[in-house]
């Protein structure tokens, strides 16, 4: 029996599928946890071999196979002497799928523990992939009891309280936790916490960074000892290795006091998600870079900072499409953010595909007013323009409409809605204006743009406008954003009624037309590009809404 272990944590990103590289990975920062010091264990997070979350993926036998087989490499890299490794894997048995973590001990897999939890809400299914393992019995290490709860089963007390009552001397729960605003402290201070105090026990919580389609994972992770106290906290956003020190004091174990990080304070931490996802969506997608539209709004040029922050700005393409309609600002506005930013700008002028569709159609529409048919022409003529772009030259197009707009299906269809990615899809209107004024004045700490500001104040002061008519505004179609972002708050996020939200002081016929705005652009925001999660009930992965709807609550 040991009274002293060193553990190594492992804050990694991971590939999806990439079954070989991931191997290659854990064992390449199993060799610098070895240089470090004198390792006993080192942990790496839920599902790290395969990559979190695979989805139905998991699901092919070949893929299967391929797990178990690189599972047993890793195993047998541990013949050396060195450090034994926790990882997170998959097992297929006769009776079922299980999400699993393994402990690799001396050139073998020396235990398995199957995922008792299995999360079924939000961004999570695991329940029609995964069949759930009996409750865990503890592991034992170096004459060490390890309870190990995976990601969920720490998440509820049951899987922790019956470690302790098995005998576990210390708690290690892997994780696959994705950012949400205001999760990082939720999960320390409420979560993780509340299984110390119901326990007695210390935890370590391992958490993965990184992007994975609309998902990114800040890392965040952290150690807490019996007493709730935090001994580690893991940086947000990056990877990172930490050896901790932990010694038995009686019939307890405890961790050496280490580094603290600070993780980040709103709206950083949502800016670092938009990069960080877009910059994993990009390269491992392997584009060589994005194509956006630069409209000299405040949206596209966000966009244009957030992708050179994410790529570095000679790998963003910046294209103004100017109309009839176009003002002299926003031309100007566009070129100044461009130069700011110090991207590519080109300018392509719509006027003449314009005049082709009024011709073309001319015959179809003899008999009709001018309306917003013509507008979404305009819109969807940058949308053509962009993708022959994106197509003859290999970058992604990146779309640039915001929650508010998408919510309320202010946004034309197949028009400034096609594309690839769009890192705004899960920001509100008002979300934009604080990130774009904490870019200004800060730089991005993972970023690889400029630093000082990347916009024209005046970008963020004007009134925002689409220009696909006369002197448009977007409050002539919408209440102005403060306004629209409340009721939308309550609607969305939180699934009041419209009597609900009428309470909180807005007209009841402004509330209805919003609701009945939010229902009919269903099968609009169906066909969108995916863009990264920031909040609890982000369009697709949370809220699932039937396109087909006749129901309305007020």
């Amino acid at each position: 029996m040991t009274d002293r272990l060193i553990i190594a944590m492992a804050q990694l990103n991971q590939r999806v599928g990439d079954l070989t590289g991931n191997a290659d990975t854990m064992l390449a920062w199993r060799a610098k946890a070895m240089e470090a010091g004198a390792v006993d264990l080192v942990l790496f997070p839920e599902q790290q071999l395969i990559g979190y979350p695979a989805e139905d993926l998991v699901l092919k036998p070949a893929f299967q196979q391929a797990a178990a087989q690189e599972l047993e490499r890793l195993a047998a890299a541990t013949a050396d002497g060195g450090p034994a490794i926790l990882v997170g894997s998959i097992l297929k048995e006769a009776d079922g799928l299980y999400n699993i973590v393994a402990l690799l001990d001396g050139g073998r897999i020396a235990a398995i523990r199957k995922k008792h939890e299995l999360p079924n809400y939000g961004t999570f299914d695991e329940k029609r992939i995964f069949t759930p393992g009996p409750l865990p019995e503890p592991v034992e290490f170096r004459g060490v009891k390890l309870g190990l709860p995976i990601c969920e089963d720490g998440w509820l007390p049951t899987v922790c309280t019956h470690l302790k009552q098995c005998g576990a001397e210390l708690l290690i729960s892997v994780n696959g936790s994705p950012y949400e605003i205001d999760k990082d402290d939720r999960r320390l201070e409420q979560v993780f916490a509340a299984r110390v105090n119901e326990t007695a026990l210390p935890i370590i919580f391992l958490n993965r960074i990184g992007g994975q389609d609309e998902l990114v994972f800040d890392g965040s992770s952290f150690v807490l000892n019996a007493d709730g106290g935090a001994a580690h906290r893991l940086p947000d956003w990056e990877e990172h290795l930490r050896l901790t020190e932990w010694s038995r004091q009686g019939d307890n174990w405890t961790c050496a006091p280490g580094d603290l990080s600070q993780w980040e304070d709103h709206p950083a931490d949502i800016y670092s998600a938009m990069v960080l996802s877009l910059r994993d969506y990009v390269d491992r997608n392997r584009f060589p870079g994005v194509v956006l539209g630069l409209s000299g709004g405040i949206d596209s040029a966000i966009c244009a900072a957030i992708a050179a922050d994410a790529l570095g700005p000679d790998r963003v393409w910046c294209v103004m499409m100017p109309s009839r309609f176009t003002s002299q600002e926003s031309l100007d506005l566009a070129s100044e953010c461009a130069r700011m930013i110090g991207c590519k700008l080109d300018t392509i002028a719509i006027n003449p595909a314009v005049m082709a569709f009024d011709e073309m159609l001319s015959d179809s529409f003899a008999d009709r007013n001018i309306d917003i048919t013509e507008e979404n022409i305009q819109s969807r003529i940058r949308g053509v323009t962009l993708m022959a772009l994106s197509n003859k030259f290999g970058h992604m197009l990146l779309t640039t409409g915001n929650k508010s707009e998408m919510s309320v299906g202010y946004a034309t269809i197949y028009g400034d809605m096609a594309g690839g990615y769009n890192p705004l899809k899960d920001a509100y209107k008002m979300t934009v204006f604080a990130i774009s004024r904490w870019r200004n004045a800060h730089h991005c700490r993972i970023g690889l743009g400029p630093d000082g500001p990347v916009m024209p104040d005046a970008i963020i002061t004007r009134p925002p406008s689409a220009e696909l008519r006369p002197d448009q505004k977007d409050s002539d179609s919408l209440p102005e954003y403060p306004v629209l972002d409340d009721i939308l708050l309550g609607l969305v996020e939180q699934e009041l009624s419209v009597d609900e939200v009428a309470a909180r002081g807005h007209p009841r016929e402004m509330v209805q037309r919003i609701e009945r705005l939010l229902y009919i652009a269903e099968y609009k925001r169906r066909q969108a590009p995916p863009g990264v999660k920031l909040g609890t009930r982000n369009f697709g992965r949370d809220r699932r809404y039937p396109i087909t709807n006749a129901f309305r609550s007020g």
